[in-house]
């Protein structure tokens, strides 16, 4: 499918959307010129949902850096927390940088329908991010106790969660799965910072990517709108907003 024929589905949601391989090729281009920095010096963690369909579509650019290290689970919240993020901290080269991607996910076939994508080898369409789904669904059936968190489920148990808390916005929205998936990015941004803030990193840029991943029928691949892209100099504390380049 041609890059144009992509960006026109999605656009419907998600008008600021590039291909996620785009995504990558501009993000390398940034580094380089303006941190002189190569792949083989940036130490890639992700925070994305676990869900197999981000592995098939996961840009092949991306592996020239180091990594990935995997800090997601269900729809991309960054269950490996400060553990997670110390670990791979300490794997980045001394004189490069951390790069930190993050996004919850949704599926656009390319009928333009939210929520499902034709996988391989299937005749039909699945739910994609099934988990957000379905605690979508339970917070539209008012099934999700407050507060209801258990071991044997933990990770959808919070994500209902963070949904109650937004139940009302949720519910209003003109689509409840795409604003489901907006306040799951907030979620998982908001947690991103602060287990930033708790984390030291031996190299010299801290560089975090958060925004909305995309994913296709098979033959479509993932896109992203980025939400944020920041570069922190460690040495100076400068941050630097450097959205507007990709």
């Amino acid at each position: 499918m041609k890059r144009k024929d992509k960006l026109k589905i999605v656009a419907k949601y998600y008008p600021r959307a590039f291909t996620t391989t785009d995504i990558v090729n501009k993000f390398f281009d940034i580094v380089e010129d303006h941190f002189d920095l190569e792949p083989r010096q940036l130490m890639l963690a992700d925070s994305i949902c676990s869900d197999d369909v981000n592995s098939i579509e996961y840009p092949t650019r991306a592996y020239e850096m180091l990594g990935p290290f995997k800090m997601g689970g269900l729809d991309g919240f960054p269950f490996t927390g400060i553990t997670g993020m110390n670990a791979f901290a300490h794997h980045v080269p001394e004189n490069g940088a951390v790069f930190i991607y993050y996004a919850p996910h949704i599926g656009i076939s390319k009928l333009g329908e939210a929520g499902v994508i034709n996988r391989i080898g299937q005749t039909k369409p699945s739910s994609c991010c099934g988990a957000a789904i379905a605690a979508l669904t339970k917070l539209m059936n008012n099934e999700i106790k407050e507060d209801h968190i258990t071991a044997l489920d933990y990770q959808q148990n919070t994500i209902e969660q963070i949904f109650l808390k937004q139940k009302e916005r949720i519910v209003g929205a003109t689509n409840p799965l795409v604003e489901a998936t907006e306040v799951m990015y907030q979620a998982i941004d908001e947690r991103m910072q602060l287990l930033v803030e708790h984390t030291d990193y031996p190299c010299k840029y801290l560089m975090l990517m958060g925004g909305i991943l995309i994913n296709g029928d098979h033959d479509m691949g993932s896109l992203t709108e980025c939400r944020r892209f920041d570069v922190i100099d460690l040495e100076s504390k400068e941050k630097k907003d450097m959205l507007g380049f990709l």
